[in-house]
Formats: structure tokens, sequence, C-alpha cells
């Protein structure tokens, strides 16, 4: 008889945690923000932590670079005194394409994406002369579905092409619906047999990039169990926390949790039938990241 998994306890307040770490990994989209605009009481919650002396890497699978992203984080509003350092799945994926310069890329993606690739001098080409394909998203994510691209990822599946995805997220919540991200078409091409590289959570190399981020930023290596990875992902912020060998805070936005709303309204029961079969468990749980 498989034992009951322990209840995630739903926190109203993050402040009681604060001491035990030094440095908060804390995700983005539906953390900081939802796409459109931002969450005040998490801004708030980060400059408390700030404040007493913690250190805030914001980690994000955005396949944008870091530079965009902080642009982003400035047009909604999200305060630039409530993170420290940031990094982003784009950021990783710039160190690859810098080691296959001599490769003819297909971009997969918006023309939005483009930055990621400046001064690289890469070659471009069609879905048909092309030898490597770096997926950073749907090219319209406001109206299309992985159901539109079968046909394409079907001729790069035949032509046995490796994908480079840029964005490993499923799906993120924008406003009050969601959308599809690159991780949806790099899933469905996985499943034609299609061979993919993963640059953001839950994969180590953009964790690996915001630890030497925050040495540098404490001028010091901090300790795995002095840190916590808060984010409403479980694919990607809290798996990856897991295997990052850090603590998580799941923050129950409406990405997995219908009834999760921007309101702050979550359900503790709800929240532990998530983690039910899983090997991750968070140290706690919010409804919205607040101090």
């Amino acid at each position: 008889m498989c034992a009951e998994p322990p209840a995630v306890t739903l926190l109203p307040s993050i402040a009681p945690l604060s001491s035990r770490y030094d440095l908060w990994l804390c995700d983005i989209w539906g953390v900081m923000h939802n796409g459109e605009r931002a969450f005040a009481a998490a801004g708030a919650a980060c400059r408390h932590f700030r404040a007493a002396g913690g250190t805030i890497v914001l980690i994000s699978n955005s396949p944008r670079l870091r530079q965009g992203v902080a642009q982003q984080l400035e047009m909604l509003n999200v305060a630039a005194d409530a993170w420290d350092g940031l990094v982003t799945s784009g950021d990783v994926t710039r160190g690859l394409l810098e080691k296959n310069r001599d490769r003819k890329l297909f971009h997969l993606g918006p023309e939005r994406d483009r930055g990621t690739f400046e001064g690289l001098e890469l070659d471009f080409a069609s879905p048909e002369h092309a030898d490597l394909v770096i997926c950073s998203g749907l090219y319209d994510d406001t109206l299309e579905t992985p159901d539109d691209y079968g046909e394409l990822l079907g001729l790069l599946a035949a032509r046995k092409l490796p994908m480079i995805c840029a964005n490993p997220d499923l799906m993120v919540e924008r406003g009050n619906r969601l959308v599809y991200c690159a991780g949806a078409l790099a899933a469905a091409y996985e499943k034609l047999g299609g061979d993919v590289t993963y640059t953001g959570k839950p994969h180590p190399p953009i964790y690996d990039m915001a630890f030497e981020l925050a040495a540098t930023l404490r001028g010091e290596a901090i300790a795995r169990e002095r840190v916590i990875a808060i984010g409403d992902g479980l694919k990607t912020d809290m798996e990856g926390a897991a295997k990052a060998g850090v603590d998580a805070l799941f923050v129950a936005s409406g990405l997995h949790l219908a009834q999760a709303g921007g309101d702050g309204s979550a359900d503790a029961e709800a929240i532990t039938e998530l983690f039910t079969g899983t090997t991750m468990q968070p140290v706690a749980a919010q409804a919205r990241l607040v101090w």
C-alpha cells in the first residue's frame, strides 16, 4: 500500500522561510509578471529579501538574451531593484550557436527572437537545405498550436535534423489564457523521432550559468542548501530545482491549476495532488509570491 504524499503547506507569506536562504533563483513569467502586467507583491517580496542581504537571480526560459528580457521587465514595470542578476535560455542557446557557426541553420520561431543571433554571422537556410534547427517558438502563438506544424516537423524529422530548443516551456500563462511555447513543438518533434537539445530549465546548463553569476555577485560560491528556486512550472522550475539539488517554492498560477487565479486564490489540497507520484516536493507553496 502506497503512503500518502506529504501535504504541501500553502503559505500566506514567504517571510518565515527567508532566513534559510542566501539566494533565490526566481522564475519570471508566472511569478514576476503574467506577460501583460507585473505582480507588485512579488516585486515587493524580492525587495524585502534583498534588503535583508539576499541575492536574487532571475532565471527564465525565454529564448531571448538577458538584455532583451531586462527591457521587457522594464516595459511591464517590474522594478529594477527587485533583482540582482538574470540568465535566460537564450543566453545558453547563444553559446551553443557560437559552437555551430559552420552549420546551416533553420530558425523555427518568430522574428522577434532574432536578437539571440545578432552578431554571430550565422548561415540561415530553408528546411530543405538546413542541417540544424533552432526552435524558439511558434510563428504566431496567439493563433497557432503545435498541430499547425505537423507537416513542417515531419519534413525536418524525415531529414533527421537535430534541433536546439531555446525555450523548453510547453505553455505559459499570458494574461488570463495559456499560449504554446517552443517546448511544445520540441515535444512533438521528439514524438516523430527527432533529436532535441534543450537549453533552459530543467536542464543543467542554465542552472550552472545562474550559480556562476550568483557567485560573482556575492563574491563567493553559495552552498546549495542556501538556495531556493521559485516558480510555477512542474516540469521546468520544480524538476529543475530537484535536479540542481536545491529547495523549491511552488507558485500556484493557472499554468497547472485551473482554479488558481490572478486574485491569489489557490487550494492546498489541489497543490498536494499535483505532486503525488512525483519525486519533486517543494518546501512550500504560495498562491502568488508574497512577503
